[in-house]
Order: C-alpha cells, then structure tokens, then sequence
C-alpha cells in the first residue's frame, strides 16, 4: 500500500513539474495571451472603454459576449489553444522542444480518443 502511494506521489510529482515546464515557456504564454486577446480580452476591453466614455452599443456588445461564455459549450477555450499552437509554429519555428511536446499530446490523446471510439463501436455492435 505505501509502495503505492510513493509510486504516485513520484507520478504526481513528475508530471507537474513537466506540466510547469510546458506552461510557463514565455514563449507559449505570449502565444495563450494573444490568442485570448483574440477570443475574450477584445471584449473586456470593449467593457472597459464602453464603460469610462459611455458608449452603451460596445458595452452591450462586451457583456453580450461575456454572458455568452459562461455557457458550458463555449468554445473559446479550444479556440484559444488552438490560436496559441498556430501562433507558436508562425512566430517560434526553431522552437521544437514545445512544438515536439504539443505533437505527443495530441498524438497520444488523439489515439486514445480513436481508441475510445472503436470499443464503443464495438460495444453497440454487441449489443
């Protein structure tokens, strides 16, 4: 039992700090911040503006936009790793330690998500 719990404290840890490492490249950060000024920060800034010169068309707009995100199937924030991924390739080429690292991800869950889908194939056929 507490060979266990070593071997995932040891697990838990090893992926966080790669999680960390990913994460706070500044040049993957830069990438996440333009593509949220793309998808959200427009619209804080229409508030803001809207708000301090009292221009009721962009404040309505900004709020809008704002009550349409709380919904659950948003997806701005697909929207926003996916502007950030393109950003990265355009802008930081020679970057290919985050590059690489973005193509395992999504080979390795984009294997798990066919896996995912043949054995509920499977399973239907079955039943």
């Amino acid at each position: 039992m507490k060979e266990k719990a070593v071997y995932w404290i040891k697990k838990i840890k090893q992926w966080g700090k790669t999680a960390l490492q990913f994460l706070l490249n500044p040049r993957l950060l830069l990438c996440l911040g333009v593509g949220w000024i793309f998808t959200n920060g427009w619209s804080y800034i229409f508030l803001a503006v809207g708000t301090a010169c009292k221009i009721t068309w962009m404040t309505a707009i900004a709020g809008a936009y704002m009550a349409f995100l709380w919904f659950p199937f948003t997806p701005e924030k697909v929207l926003t790793v996916i502007i950030a991924m393109f950003l990265l390739r355009w802008w930081f080429p020679e970057d290919q330690k985050t590059l690489k690292k973005l193509k395992d991800l999504y080979a390795k869950y984009h294997g798990q998500w066919i896996e995912w889908k043949e054995n509920r194939k499977q399973k239907k056929e079955q039943n």
